[in-house]
């Protein structure tokens, strides 16, 4: 079982309104909205991406990675270093 199992529903609306900002962003580039308007939008849609992944990384850490350290061994190792890649690719993003 995944650590946001119990929230996947509303992942899954959140992502879903992403979407939809999405499509809403390619209909304003169609339809030659002001630059700056787009990229309001553009920044509003990231934002809320970052917001999913900083929930999808504090559930990870405390499901996957406790459960894995309280197992100890190699498996402990290795969900804390996918963890801290993880954390460097948001941090880089």
């Amino acid at each position: 079982m995944q650590g946001y199992a119990q929230d996947k529903d509303r992942h899954i609306k959140r992502l879903r309104r992403i979407e939809g900002q999405v499509r809403g962003l390619a209909r304003m580039i169609e339809n030659d909205e002001y630059c700056i308007d787009v990229l309001t939008q553009v920044s509003a849609a990231t934002k809320a991406l970052q917001s999913v992944s900083l929930e999808l990384l504090d559930e990870h850490l405390r499901h996957c990675v406790t459960q894995a350290v309280a197992d100890g061994g190699d498996t402990a190792d290795e969900k804390v270093k996918e963890a801290s890649d993880a954390i460097a690719r948001l941090v880089r993003s």
